[in-house]
């Protein structure tokens, strides 16, 4: 695997949307899910509100780093982040 990280979305599945456009749609929606405003949870991210506008309007992607952030504030939504972490961090059997 080339020391890819176990954590990486699984892009192939993600059609007919780029990568980017559901990284976009992902952010929005665990944002909209913990009720927080782009400053708020960006602080929760430990990124920039520019930078959470970025990701949510398909003009940059998380990185490595924050996409592990991302992953793991979904963890601790539990039942209520379930269903977006199966959607974008769990490759299908």
């Amino acid at each position: 695997m080339n020391g890819a990280p176990v954590h990486q979305i699984d892009s192939a599945r993600r059609n007919p949307l780029d990568e980017q456009h559901s990284m976009a749609r992902l952010v929005r929606e665990l944002r909209q899910l913990t009720g927080l405003t782009q400053e708020k949870f960006a602080a929760r991210l430990g990124v920039t509100f520019p930078t959470i506008n970025r990701w949510e309007n398909d003009r940059a992607k998380p990185s490595p780093l924050a996409l592990e952030k991302i992953e793991s504030l979904l963890r601790s939504l539990g039942d209520k982040g379930e269903a977006l972490h199966k959607a974008y961090f769990e490759k299908e059997a």
